[in-house]
């Protein structure tokens, strides 16, 4: 990190970049502390963060339960999944207008916008983590008397649990990704109205301050899933093939 900013620092120096096009690391640290002083940046980062835990409550949810029921109904498979995957032919930065239509342009639509990003990716790991399931240990827990519910809680979670916190992993760092698609179509506040304002006002250190800040949330949530996925798994050991 130290080089990555001394390298900048020195590109700006040799080049001699006006501020509007490629501002200094000191630029963006001193317009840093002056949006925090102001409140804009917090303000605009707490919209964001709701918009963020909003679209990963509603899409982890139904990409969890939807896609365990998929792994356990070939049927319902057959039937669901040429939607799905032609739903995955639409590229949700097309299809954030038509939300934001049909949901105003508030926190809702956003929120939307960001369930659907990381909906597929977290379907899928959810198919595979419970596919992934030895069947010979469902038999045995079925030979033994055990209920659904018992070999769900026991057996499918936490065998499925390595490839459903992978699944996590990249839905936090999508839900990020998908709130800010939804400020950029239509919004008046949030981390992605302020990346749109401060181009507008060719303001590039405040651009440079909400895409850092983005940044950051999506580090933080990555590396609390994975600071949850060490504590929960300290008891797996993957096979070494």
């Amino acid at each position: 990190m130290a080089a990555i900013l001394l390298l900048w620092d020195l590109v700006v120096r040799w080049a001699d970049y006006p501020t509007f096009l490629l501002p200094s690391p000191t630029a963006v640290a001193t317009r840093f502390v002056a949006a925090w002083r102001q409140g804009i940046l917090l303000r605009h980062t707490l919209v964001t963060l709701r918009e963020v835990f909003g679209g990963l409550a509603l899409g982890l949810s139904t990409a969890t339960v939807l896609g365990y029921l998929l792994a356990k109904s070939r049927r319902l498979e057959r039937l669901l999944a040429p939607y799905l995957v032609a739903s995955q032919a639409i590229p949700v930065v097309a299809l954030a207008p038509l939300l934001v239509i049909w949901f105003g342009t508030g926190s809702l639509s956003k929120v939307l916008v960001c369930a659907l990003t990381l909906f597929f990716p977290v379907l899928m790991n959810t198919i595979i983590g419970i596919r992934s399931v030895d069947h010979g240990l469902v038999e045995l827990m079925r030979s033994l008397g055990s209920t659904r519910w018992q070999i769900f809680a026991y057996l499918e979670v936490p065998a499925a649990l390595p490839v459903l916190l992978g699944g996590l992993k990249i839905g936090v760092t999508l839900s990020v990704i998908g709130a800010v698609v939804g400020e950029f179509v239509a919004a008046d506040r949030g981390l992605g109205f302020l990346v749109n304002l401060a181009r507008g006002l060719f303001d590039t250190p405040l651009m440079f301050v909400a895409l850092l800040t983005l940044m950051t949330i999506a580090l933080t949530l990555y590396s609390i899933v994975d600071h949850l996925e060490r504590w929960l798994l300290a008891w797996y050991q993957p096979e070494n093939h």
